[in-house]
C-alpha cells in the first residue's frame, strides 16, 4: 500500500516534476507476467526514478547496507526500504549471491518485475563495469526476457557522494526484451552464463553510450581507493 503512496501520490509525481525524465522504449516492459529490468547504476537517484515512471510496480534486489545502518537514520532507510518491497541482498561472498537468486527467483515466480544493476554496485566514475552473472542465471532459471535499460544524466545530479541530487533533466531508456531461452538448462555452465551476462552489458551500453570498462566494478573501486591511501605518502 505505502508503495502506490509513494508512487502516485506523494515521491513520483514530485519526481517527474522536478526531474521531468525523458522516456524511451517504454513500450518494452510487458503489461505483465515475470521479465527481469536490467540497467546500468550510476547514482543513488536511480533507485527512485526509474520505479516512479513504470506502470507496474518493481522489485529491486537492494545493498543489505541499506537495511543495516546505525541510529535513527539508519533506521528510516531501513523501513522506508522495506516499506516499497526491496529485498536486502547481503554482497559478502559466493553463499550471500546464491540467497540472492533465490530471492531474486521468488519475485519472478510470482509474476512480478525484478530490477537488477548486474554491476553490482553504482559506478564510482560514470562508466559501465562488467556485470555479474547473477542476473543471467535467473533468466535461464526462470525463463523471462530481459529489458535492458539506461539511466542516462543521472551520474551528472548525483554522482557517489552528493547527497542532495541536482536539479537537472534525466533520460530513462529501455531497450528490445532480451530471449535467452535458446540457453534452457545451461545455467550451471559457465560459458553460457558469461555470454548471456554480456549479451545484456552490450545492450545496456548501447543505450547508455557510456565507456566500458572489462572489470568488476567493486574490484575499480578498491583500486582506487588504495591508490587514493597512498598518496599523502608520496607527497611527503
Amino acid at each position: 500500500m505505502f508503495y502506490y503512496v509513494l508512487k502516485y501520490v506523494v515521491l513520483g509525481p514530485l519526481l517527474r516534476l522536478v526531474f521531468r525524465p525523458r522516456i524511451e522504449g517504454l513500450e518494452h516492459i510487458p503489461d505483465d507476467g515475470a521479465a527481469i529490468v536490467a540497467g546500468n547504476h550510476l547514482s543513488f537517484s536511480d533507485h527512485f526514478l526509474m520505479p516512479a515512471i513504470l506502470k507496474r510496480r518493481i522489485t529491486f534486489l537492494a545493498k543489505a547496507e541499506y537495511f543495516t545502518g546505525p541510529g535513527i537514520k539508519g533506521k528510516l532507510t531501513a523501513a522506508f526500504f522495506h516499506s516499497i518491497g526491496q529485498i536486502p541482498v547481503d554482497r559478502s561472498g559466493k553463499e550471500a549471491g546464491q540467497a540472492a537468486i533465490r530471492e531474486g527467483l521468488g519475485v519472478l515466480d510470482r509474476g512480478e518485475l525484478l530490477g537488477i544493476y548486474p554491476e553490482g554496485t553504482r559506478s564510482h566514475d560514470g562508466r559501465l563495469y562488467k556485470g555479474k552473472v547473477g542476473v543471467a542465471v535467473m533468466a535461464i532459471r526462470a525463463g523471462v526476457p530481459v529489458i535492458p535499460c539506461a539511466m542516462v544524466g543521472t551520474f551528472e545530479i548525483q554522482p557517489p557522494g552528493q547527497k542532495v541530487p541536482k536539479v537537472k533533466r534525466v533520460t530513462i531508456r529501455f531497450g528490445e526484451p532480451l530471449d535467452f531461452s535458446r540457453f534452457a538448462g545451461l545455467e550451471d555452465q559457465k560459458a553460457a552464463i558469461r555470454a548471456v551476462t554480456d549479451e545484456i552489458m552490450y545492450a545496456i551500453l548501447g543505450l547508455s553510450g557510456q565507456e566500458y570498462v572489462d572489470e568488476y566494478a567493486a574490484k575499480a573501486k578498491a583500486a582506487q581507493a588504495e591508490e587514493s591511501r597512498k598518496l599523502p605518502r608520496r607527497s611527503r
